[in-house]
């Protein structure tokens, strides 16, 4: 139950959302759910889009809940595996904010919901690329496990629920991890990359260089695994 006036705007614009999507989020329509002013509304977010951004994070609270409480096991492949299934999941179950979060980019900036997901992500493609496994730069991967497994989310919400197929998502989310990673650390070319991106992912853990030195090691892996 809101304990505040903020909180309570939140659940009014949050509840709005859910029944009729984005359109119906107003700020007349929030002001009078929560019983304020429109003036107490800009005070406590700044804009419409400051309220929007604070509505996107209460509902993605759960799930980042969830996916930062995903307990990390031997296999960091696994483990993207399992937050990927979570990502899906959440995305067919709130279309609502899901849309809210990811249906409309802006150059440049991300909700805090968006970039709380975004650093659980970054982490996971880490650990892989400190196993060894990674085939690309962990940024290339993070964009690319990203932006397909968003793709799969949208599919997933545009169909009826009787036309959706569980295995397309399983599908896409096999085929981009057998783009970006390896059963182990390969051999020849894959392994001089693999190899690099490891090393590139340690970097800041290697105190006996200098931040000089780092920098330009950071460089030099960069190049290798582009």
């Amino acid at each position: 139950m809101a304990t505040t006036t903020r909180e309570r705007i939140i659940e009014a614009a949050a509840a709005l959302l859910t029944e009729g999507g984005r359109e119906a989020v107003s700020t007349r329509a929030v002001s009078a759910a929560a019983g304020v002013q429109a003036p107490t509304i800009y005070r406590s977010f700044g804009d419409k889009q400051g309220l929007l951004d604070a509505v996107a994070s209460h509902g993605f609270a759960t799930y980042l809940r969830s996916k930062a409480a995903l307990e990390p096991g031997d296999d960091p492949v696994e483990d993207l595996r399992r937050g990927w299934d979570l990502h899906v999941a959440f995305g067919v179950e709130n279309p609502a904010y899901y849309a809210l979060i990811y249906g409309e980019p802006r150059p440049g900036v991300q909700s805090p919901a968006a970039r709380e997901a975004a650093v659980i992500l970054a982490g996971q493609v880490r650990r892989i690329a400190e196993a060894g496994r990674l085939r690309v730069s962990e940024e290339r991967a993070a964009h690319l496990i990203h932006s397909a497994g968003a793709g799969m989310t949208f599919q997933l919400i545009s169909m009826l629920p009787e036309q959706r197929d569980p295995a397309l998502s399983t599908l896409a989310r096999e085929s981009v991890i057998a783009t970006v990673t390896t059963d182990s650390p390969a051999a020849g070319h894959d392994g001089v990359t693999g190899h690099a991106v490891a090393l590139r992912a340690a970097l800041p853990q290697l105190a006996e260089l200098s931040g000089a030195e780092r920098a330009l090691l950071d460089e030099w892996l960069g190049r290798i695994t582009r």
